[in-house]
């Protein structure tokens, strides 16, 4: 085996990939995250500032929040000022040994850096580089700030909220644009190093995030404006109806997706409405769709009849999809993630236990349960450096002019500073 197989056999598929993640925020990390999670090496360059996730949510220590302890496990940290000449040279001898690039950075913040796409693959020809940001180059919106909630807006999912029943506008409670466009990064990366494997080439990936977002979206709503002229309105109607939400039971709430023929049959037959089968409202999916509010409305009156015990015992019985109302506390309780082993506690060097949770896909011949700690800011930056050729004089240069930063060994003193300013001034967050 050559010794990319070894390193694979022994541990992710990505192992042996060494990523270059000069990424923030949420968007970016969690791209590397997964690329991590698959055994890439993944060398994350942080500001002497560190990544502004560092600050969000309760944690034990300044500078290590819940966000960041798991966007950022499986990964090294290097603290690195690339706007010192030091910091920049350094900077482009860690691209040299490295097969990704992935950043998250504006066009013009990344090329004034000088580490656009023209002069890294200068560096390092087999390079991959991946830019994640908010909007592609050749459009108007191009350069443009976008951060999950702003793309929500744009895209048009703030306003199918209050299309689907809402009050107002309405933004779905989860950075799910930051983590829609971070998945299809780390699939083009993992696309484009499977390319490379068989042509030798790198190439340059740009994930905007505006055009990645439009196609979930329209994936689904795009709808009657499929066809030119259009045959009906954009917006899926059963995903639209104000029916389609968790259904009252007589003494709570139960998610049940009575959809296909086979459903309604089973489930009319068993609560004695046959006669509604020949309903030409419930005939078949199509009508049902045409008519699903109506559809929704029955289903929902007859739910609250009964309780939600009833239901599930019948809907299991009759080989209906249900499953209790969950709330976010309620799944660390869920029997099925406990018998999964899907949460893991785990002991961080600096933070202590923790609660995690591993890559979800199960693979057989390769080995993607590692869970290495998030890093304290610069934990890495001497051995890493190290690692890419720097003696103790080039390292002691770097570290003593400011342009790299280790680790301090009272972590919290060495992030009081930091404290301090955020207090004066809060990060932005997303």
């Amino acid at each position: 085996m050559t010794n990319k197989q070894d390193q694979a056999a022994l541990g992710g598929p990505l192992a042996g990939v060494r990523v270059i993640d000069l990424s923030a925020v949420l968007m970016g990390p969690y791209a590397t995250q997964i690329l991590g999670d698959h055994g890439a090496d993944v060398i994350k360059i942080e500001s002497p500032e560190g990544d502004s996730t560092r600050w969000i949510g309760p944690g034990r220590h300044p500078g290590m929040g819940p966000l960041f302890l798991h966007l950022n496990r499986n990964k090294r940290s290097v603290a690195l000022d690339l706007k010192s000449p030091q910091g920049a040279a350094a900077m482009r001898h860690l691209i040299e040994g490295a097969d990704v690039f992935v950043h998250n950075l504006r066009p013009a913040s990344i090329e004034r850096l000088g580490l656009d796409y023209e002069r890294v693959s200068a560096i390092n020809p087999r390079i991959i580089w991946c830019g994640v940001y908010g909007y592609g180059e050749d459009g108007p919106y191009a350069g443009r700030p976008a951060y999950d909630d702003l793309i929500q807006g744009a895209v048009g999912i703030a306003a199918l909220q209050q299309r689907s029943g809402a009050s107002e506008p309405r933004y779905v409670p989860l950075t799910i644009a930051d983590r829609m466009v971070g998945l299809h990064a780390a699939h083009s990366v993992a696309m484009a190093l499977y390319g490379r494997e068989r042509t030798g080439r790198g190439c340059r990936i740009d994930v905007p995030m505006f055009e990645t977002m439009a196609s979930v979206v329209l994936s689904d709503h795009i709808y009657g404006r499929t066809f030119e002229p259009p045959s009906g309105d954009a917006g899926y109607v059963r995903l639209l109806s104000p029916g389609r939400r968790p259904y009252e039971t007589s003494d709570g709430y139960i998610c049940a997706l009575v959809y296909n023929d086979g459903h309604w049959q089973r489930f009319l037959r068993a609560i004695e409405r046959d006669d509604l089968w020949i309903d030409p409202r419930f005939a078949n999916l199509s009508s049902r769709t045409q008519n699903i509010d109506h559809v929704y409305g029955f289903l929902g009156q007859t739910l609250r009849e009964k309780s939600t015990a009833h239901w599930l015992a019948l809907f299991e019985q009759i080989d209906v999809p249900a499953v209790p109302l969950n709330t976010v506390e309620s799944l660390f309780d869920d029997p099925h993630l406990a018998a999964v082993g899907f949460f893991r506690q785990v002991e961080h060097p600096s933070e202590g236990a923790m609660r995690t949770f591993g890559a979800p896909a199960r693979w057989v011949g390769y080995d993607v349960n590692k869970l290495a700690p998030a890093p304290r800011l610069g934990e890495h930056t001497e051995s890493v450096l190290r690692e890419c050729g720097f003696d103790a004089a080039a390292l002691a240069s770097l570290l003593n002019g400011g342009a790299a930063v280790p680790v301090v060994a009272d972590a919290e003193a060495s992030f009081r500073p930091l404290l301090a300013l955020s207090r004066e001034k809060p990060p932005i967050h997303p």
